[in-house]
């Protein structure tokens, strides 16, 4: 994909009422295919292993110290893109990140939306 491409995708989906980008299943299988980009799982430990996209980490968004993991493990001036099931729990993990150096990309419908468009996953 070429980055023109994915440049109209990410500013076509920008919201200006968010620090973040909600994106498609479609559009975020294109931004994961990017291997800069840090795949982030922010579901409980036990939601990831039931099953998850491929070559993400899990840092859950309901742990008190969510904040500082993130910071610890991914370095400043990175692109997130991150899920959780539906997509409530990583808006709010992207409106915690925003407010740090990266660029933060989720997906909107989670990952059962994923699931649901037939994407691969892993176990």
């Amino acid at each position: 994909m070429g980055i023109y491409t994915l440049f109209s995708l990410l500013c076509g989906c920008k919201s200006s009422e968010q620090p973040f980008q909600s994106v498609s299943v479609t559009a975020f299988e294109q931004v994961i295919d990017d291997p800069n980009v840090i795949r982030l799982d922010v579901r409980t430990p036990e939601e990831y292993a039931e099953g998850h996209i491929a070559g993400t980490i899990n840092i859950d968004v309901n742990n008190a110290d969510f904040e500082n993991l993130c910071l610890s493990q991914i370095s400043e001036g990175k692109t997130i893109a991150l899920y959780c099931r539906s997509g409530k729990r990583s808006k709010r993990a992207a409106e915690i990140l925003s407010k740090h150096k990266y660029k933060i990309i989720e997906l909107e419908n989670g990952y059962l939306g994923w699931c649901k468009a037939g994407k691969a996953v892993a176990k």
